[in-house]
């Protein structure tokens, strides 16, 4: 276990962004800014043409993240995947500054420090066609249908079905596309 915290560290801080952009160039003509912070891992799999912008974290050492084609990605989000993964499908748009976690804890034990409580990942769905607002968060748990939008600052924690509009926190539908 201290071997693959090793192995995820020299990954992930030792090899420069430059050198992980053009890895994912080349292997899905994907266009990462050396400034984001992306895993290199085959559990990470980018549609063609998929844009990371600077700033943005994506954490894939832990489960599948899988981002269909056109997906894009703005800056300051931070994508991480557990054992359920997240799945993203094609023309996906991502506002600044999102946070997509499918990663949770287990809360059933009192005086335990958080490095030690058990972790649960149930993964993360999201359609084709999907639009997330700046500042939203999707957490474990969560699928989002086809062709939605989710307004700002919204929190997505459960299923919704396609052709949607969500809003709040949690976010609710507001509209029927």
């Amino acid at each position: 276990m201290k071997t693959d915290h090793v192995i995820k560290g020299i990954k992930r801080y030792l090899i420069p962004g430059l050198l992980v952009s053009l890895y994912y160039f080349v292997k899905y003509r994907a266009k990462i800014s050396h400034k984001a912070e992306v895993d290199l891992t085959k559990n990470l799999v980018l549609g063609d043409d998929c844009v990371i912008l600077s700033f943005t974290k994506v954490k894939a050492f832990d489960g599948p993240l899988k981002i269909g084609e056109r997906g894009g990605i703005a800056t300051g989000c931070f994508l991480a995947s557990g054992s359920g993964g997240i799945e993203i499908g094609d023309n996906f748009l991502c506002s600044p500054n999102v946070n997509i976690v499918s990663i949770n804890y287990s809360y059933n034990k009192k005086g335990v420090h958080l490095d030690d409580v058990e972790k649960t990942s149930k993964g993360i769905k999201i359609g084709d066609n999907v639009w997330i607002g700046a500042g939203c968060t999707i957490t474990d748990g969560a699928e989002i249908g086809d062709n939605t939008i989710v307004v700002a600052n919204s929190l997505v924690n459960r299923r919704y079905k396609n052709d949607v509009i969500l809003q709040g926190n949690p976010a609710k539908v507001i509209l029927n596309r």
